[in-house]
Order: structure tokens, then C-alpha cells, then sequence
């Protein structure tokens, strides 16, 4: 039998005030989550996990988002496919996080550079908007330390993949040195989708409720 990893385990690799804020709903890691911390969360390592809904994925990517933004190393964006997703997402961090970072939704036209956002820590956006800021030069881009994909299975869709493979090459050249975390249920070409990526690929099948 597999032990969880304990929650207090990882107290001296988080911020103090991430650890808290997490320590006040959990105390054990999932499964996925303590592979990704043992493939290198914590130390910049970018990561493709592919994991089953409901596996724990959002607070992988919280790790190393609200780290580096608490350590000072810069800003981090969330990407995610749908502006309803994005809406949802940005309320559940504005509830957890509202109080210690400046947390913003960009979701609105997609012919502004939205300067004001150079004096957020955490940008909750769509692939398009993102597109669209990349277009418009927007100068606080080049301080983003850590960028996370939501759904990245969608390279295969037809009609998004396009949009978000041209933004992650573009993303990938003007921040070298970025940590990538991209986030997927399951699927096929995982490795291959993981060497594209240039991260290191963590599998799980952990459900919190068996099918």
C-alpha cells in the first residue's frame, strides 16, 4: 500500500503563507501532486501532468504559480480555454489567495494591451487574450516566471489547438527561462505532447472516487 505524502513534508520548499493557506483544507498530497513535486514542481521544472478530472491538478499548478510569485521571481498566468472556466477559476483564487496576492481576470476585448495589469501577481486569462497581449507587445509579459496551461489536450482541437501551439512557441521564446506546468486529463500522446513541451511528463490514474 502507498502512503500519502504528508503535507508537512513540503514545509520548507513553500512560502510560509502558501503553506497555511493550503494547510487549512489538507494535510496529505495526492497521488499526482507528490509525483509532480518529486519530478521537480518546487524547482522550476516544467511539467505536462496528465491526470484523471478531479486528480488534484489545480493545486500542482498553485504550487509553483503562488511560489514563485511569493518568492519574488514574477508574475504567473493561468491559461485556461473558456472564458466561463476563467471566471470560475479567478473566484476560486480570489477566495484563497485574494488576501495575500493581486489576483486579475483578462478575459475582455482582445484589441487592448491592458497596461493595468503590470500591477497584478496572477493573471487569470483565456488563450485568445493572451494571443491578443503578445500582439500588443505588452511590456509586464517579460516578468512572468511561470506560465500554466489548463486543458492542454486541446493542441489536438481543430479550431483552438492552433491559437495555443503559435502562443506557447512564442511563449517559449521570449521566456527561456520560464516553468511551463500544463495540465490534461488523460491522453494518448502524452510523451510525445511532454518532449514538445520540453517537460518532464508525470502519469497518474489516482480518481478520488473509483468510476
Amino acid at each position: 500500500m502507498h502512503y500519502l505524502m504528508k503535507l508537512t513534508q513540503i514545509k520548507d520548499k513553500v512560502p510560509q503563507k502558501l503553506y497555511d493557506i493550503i494547510a487549512s483544507s489538507i494535510t496529505e498530497l495526492r497521488p499526482a501532486q507528490e509525483k509532480a513535486i518529486r519530478a521537480g514542481l518546487l524547482e522550476s521544472k516544467s511539467l505536462l501532468v496528465c491526470t484523471p478530472t478531479a486528480s488534484g491538478k489545480t493545486l500542482i499548478a498553485e504550487l509553483a504559480a503562488i511560489s514563485s510569485v511569493m518568492n519574488g521571481k514574477g508574475k504567473a498566468i493561468y491559461i485556461v480555454p473558456l472564458k466561463a472556466l476563467a471566471a470560475e477559476k479567478y473566484k476560486e483564487f480570489k477566495k484563497r489567495y485574494g488576501n495575500t496576492l493581486k489576483i486579475a481576470l483578462s478575459i475582455g476585448d482582445v484589441d487592448s494591451s491592458d497596461s493595468y495589469l503590470s500591477g497584478y501577481d496572477f493573471i487569470i486569462c483565456t488563450a485568445e487574450k493572451l494571443d491578443s497581449l503578445l500582439r500588443h507587445h505588452s511590456p509586464w509579459l517579460s516578468t512572468v516566471s511561470v506560465v500554466v496551461v489548463d486543458e492542454v489536450h486541446l493542441l489536438n482541437d481543430s479550431s483552438r489547438g492552433p491559437t495555443l501551439e503559435i502562443l506557447l512557441t512564442i511563449l517559449r521564446q521570449l521566456l527561456p527561462k520560464m516553468q511551463l506546468i500544463a495540465l490534461s486529463a488523460t491522453i494518448g500522446n502524452s510523451q510525445e505532447l511532454a518532449d514538445w513541451l520540453k517537460a518532464e511528463l508525470v502519469l497518474d490514474n489516482w480518481r478520488p472516487v473509483k468510476l
